[in-house]
């Protein structure tokens, strides 16, 4: 693999993403989300997709829009509550969702990325998450098709743990503000969320970036991933409607004036 890991537009770079695959996408709501190749996804119609990711965007945008085409067949994430059409597949058996504590799903993709096949937390002890039976996927009759299995605990001092997997994927699509060609990558304040842990996660990562630099240009101080993790690169334009970067709630404090 050349050091150059820069193609040539996000098409290409998602080209070998096939039917069925599993991937892990950064972004914590609608911040730091990589659009372009969501977008570059839903323009190849590839389905059955088994993703993991924090959340499925909203409606309208993000993963949304892959879930709209009805081509994620499987999401594993830790808050789904901004996304009317996805409680709609959820419910009526067209979804499979794995939900899974925001800190413990952090972990198991840092853990997959890092080789690490398991861990013990604390989090989830005494609920459905460590005792099984937490709904997977429904029947279109509201039954319960496919449970949550339960999980291995262990006691370590006086505190009882459940033991958790690493998560790897075949492919990780990352948004950061600064890449160079060898993907190093910095991401820009709360948008680096998941990005990083996603990246680590992927064996095959994909990262779109904002600007794109020259190996060197960055300082070595300043890279949150180093290109280790990143196997391709595209420069996304600022213009793309697919790089906008959307609000998911707006929340403002009323004018002064309008208090007067």
């Amino acid at each position: 693999m050349s050091l150059d890991k820069v193609v040539g537009d996000s098409v290409e770079a998602v080209a070998d993403v096939g039917e069925g695959a599993s991937l892990a996408v950064g972004g914590f709501g609608l911040c730091g989300i990589p659009g372009v190749l969501i977008e570059a996804l839903r323009e190849r119609a590839v389905g059955g997709l088994r993703v993991v990711s924090n959340n499925c965007g909203v409606d309208d945008w993000g993963l949304g829009l892959l879930l709209r085409e009805g081509l994620i067949a499987r999401m594993t994430s830790s808050y789904v509550g901004e996304n009317k059409e996805f409680a709609r597949q959820y419910l009526s058996g067209e979804l499979e969702v794995e939900l899974v504590p925001q800190g413990t799903l952090a972990e198991r993709l840092r853990a997959g990325g890092a080789g690490i096949p398991g861990f013990y937390t604390p989090a989830g002890v005494g609920t459905q998450v460590a005792d099984g039976g937490l709904p997977w996927r429904y029947r279109q009759d509201g039954t319960v098709a496919e449970a949550s299995p339960p999980k291995e605990t262990k006691t370590f001092g006086d505190r009882e743990y459940l033991l958790e997997e690493g998560i790897t994927t075949d492919f990780a699509l990352v948004r950061a503000a600064v890449g160079d060609r060898h993907g190093n990558l910095v991401f820009h304040a709360s948008a680096r969320n998941f990005n990083p842990l996603v990246a680590m996660a992927g064996r095959v990562t994909v990262a779109e970036v904002e600007e794109l630099v020259d190996p060197g240009d960055i300082p070595p101080d300043q890279v949150h991933l180093p290109g280790i993790f990143v196997q391709r690169v595209v420069a996304v334009a600022a213009d793309d409607p697919a790089a906008a970067k959307h609000i998911e709630r707006r929340t403002t404090r009323p004018r002064l004036e309008e208090t007067v």
